[in-house]
C-alpha cells in the first residue's frame, strides 16, 4: 500500500559530505571545516524534530574514513572526542537520546567509554532520537550481523529456517529502530557510500549542491518537500 503524500518521514538519515570543500573554498584547512559541519549538527537536529521528525541518523565516520591522512584521522577522533563531550550537555537540553551506531571497538578506550557514558546518560530523554554512525559501514554492519546468527545456529539456539528478515533486524546496529524513509546527501555527490545498506532499501534519496557546513533549516524544508511529493508505492501499484 502507497503511504499518504504530504507526511513528515519519521526516520530521514543524512550523510554530511563537503566538510573540506567548505574549507578549501574559505582557503581553510580542512580541519576548520570539520569543525563548522560538527557545530551544524545540533542546529539542524533541532529543525528536524520542531517539523516532526522522530529520528535522525548522521554519517560521522566511516569504516573506510581509516584511509584518510593519519593527520586528518586524528584530528577528527580529537574532533569526536569534543563533540561526544558536549552531546552530554546538549541532549539534556534537548531532551535529545543518543546513539552511536557502528564497531567502537576500533577507536580509543577513552572514546569508547564516552560513547557509553552519553548513551546510559540521555536513554530516558524523549525526544529526538539521534543516532551517530560512527566507524560504520553498512557492509561491516551485516557481516558482524551474519558471524552472530551463525554463532546462534552453531551453539543449536537457532534453527536456519527460523532466519527471517525481520530476524536479521534483530541483529543489526539498528535494531529498534525505524528504517528511514528519507535520505539526504550534502555536497553534490550521489551515492550510498556503504552506508546504511540494509535499512536504506526504499528509502526517497535527496541530493543537494549544499555542503553540510552551509546546509540550514531551509535545506532541511526543501528536502522535506522533496520526500512530500514521492509516492511510495514499495514494489506495489
Amino acid at each position: 500500500m502507497a503511504e499518504k503524500k504530504n507526511e513528515i518521514p519519521r526516520h530521514v538519515a543524512i550523510i554530511l559530505d563537503g566538510n573540506g570543500r567548505w574549507a578549501k573554498k574559505r582557503m581553510l584547512p580542512r580541519n576548520a571545516g570539520h569543525a563548522a559541519g560538527s557545530k551544524n549538527v545540533e542546529k539542524i537536529c533541532e529543525a528536524a524534530w520542531n517539523m516532526g521528525i522522530e529520528y535522525v541518523t548522521m554519517y560521522a565516520f566511516s569504516t573506510e574514513n581509516w584511509s584518510r591522512p593519519k593527520k586528518e584521522v586524528d584530528a577528527l577522533m580529537k574532533l569526536l572526542h569534543q563533540y561526544l563531550s558536549d552531546c552530554l550537555k546538549t541532549s539534556k537540553k534537548n531532551n535529545m537520546q543518543v546513539r552511536v551506531i557502528g564497531d567502537i571497538t576500533r577507536l580509543e578506550p577513552d572514546l569508547q567509554e564516552k560513547i557509553r557514558e552519553l548513551e546510559e546518560f540521555s536513554k530516558q530523554n524523549t525526544g529526538l532520537h539521534f543516532q551517530v554512525a560512527l566507524n560504520y559501514g553498512g557492509r561491516d554492519e551485516i557481516v558482524r550481523a551474519v558471524k552472530k546468527i551463525a554463532a546462534e545456529v552453531k551453539e543449536n539456539r537457532l534453527k536456519p529456517e527460523e532466519i527471517t528478515e525481520a530476524l536479521m533486524e534483530e541483529y543489526l546496529d539498528t535494531k529498534d529502530i525505524p528504517a528511514p524513509e528519507l535520505l539526504i546527501r550534502t555536497s553534490g555527490e550521489q551515492r550510498l557510500s556503504n552506508y546504511l545498506l540494509w535499512q536504506l532499501a526504499y528509502a526517497e534519496f535527496y541530493f543537494t549542491d549544499v555542503l553540510w557546513p552551509d546546509f540550514g533549516k531551509k535545506n532541511l524544508e526543501d528536502a522535506i518537500a522533496f520526500y512530500q511529493g514521492r509516492e511510495r508505492r514499495f514494489g506495489g501499484i
